[in-house]
């Protein structure tokens, strides 16, 4: 675990950051401390493993190609345990490591070289995803039933009955924006988002992984359509 000399409230998100590479290790732990940031390192999945046991944290910059069990693997082993924003760093650009992140439940994908302020930023954003949701207009219920589903936007919960449905924090973003829209589409520009992974391709992938979860006959969805040539809606009660 990292120290630094600079005093942090007890408040400030806690960040585990995992990668093989020192030198990047001992860059992102004073830009992030210098942000205000609490900062805990790892040098492999196999630390960041025995960590993720022992401490709660509010997010994990995780590099993907690391000796050993690669971030890949880690982000899935985590994912059957915790809904934590993931960010990905990774040398590889291909579409295709962007999409098997998201599948994973990586929360957004980050390319090297990067930025410092730019992983700050994204930071920021997956973080503010997986917090409680605001109410646009005050008319808006605080939350919304779709079949034997029910969603609050206030926890950012997914219950079918007593049973919580584990969702990554892009999805529960999907459900904020579609179900905001009490049936109503929304454009696939507007699901896409800002991030890096931000494209036609990732957001077909996170909507049919919500589908699996949430549809009897994901081919032939009921609840989460496609409203062809536009986007998609949530059907609500």
């Amino acid at each position: 675990m990292s120290a630094g000399a600079r005093e942090l409230p007890d408040d400030a998100p806690h960040i585990l950051v995992v990668d093989d590479d020192r030198r990047l290790r001992d860059l992102l732990n004073k830009f992030l401390r210098d942000n205000g940031f609490r900062v805990t390192t790892a040098a492999s999945a196999a630390d960041a493993r025995g960590m993720s046991e022992h401490f709660v944290f509010d997010a994990l910059v995780l590099d993907v190609m690391m000796p050993g069990e690669n971030g890949f693997d880690f982000a899935r082993w985590l994912r059957t345990r915790s809904q934590v924003p993931i960010l990905m760093l990774t040398a590889r650009a291909d579409s295709q490591d962007r999409v098997t992140g998201l599948e994973i439940g990586a929360d957004d994908y980050l390319p090297k070289p990067f930025e410092p302020r730019e992983l700050v930023l994204r930071l920021g954003n997956i973080m503010r995803r997986g917090g409680s949701s605001e109410s646009a207009d005050g008319t808006l219920p605080d939350f919304i039933r779709f079949g034997p589903f029910v969603y609050r936007f206030d926890r950012g919960e997914l219950r079918r009955g007593a049973e919580l449905i584990r969702l990554t924090e892009r999805e529960r973003e999907i459900l904020n924006l579609l179900g905001r829209r009490l049936g109503g589409h929304v454009h696939r520009e507007e699901l896409a988002g800002a991030g890096a992974a931000a494209n036609e391709r990732t957001v077909d992938v996170q909507i049919n992984r919500l589908r699996r979860k949430i549809e009897g006959d994901p081919a032939n969805p009921v609840f989460l359509q496609t409203v062809r040539g536009i986007g998609y809606r949530l059907i609500v009660d």
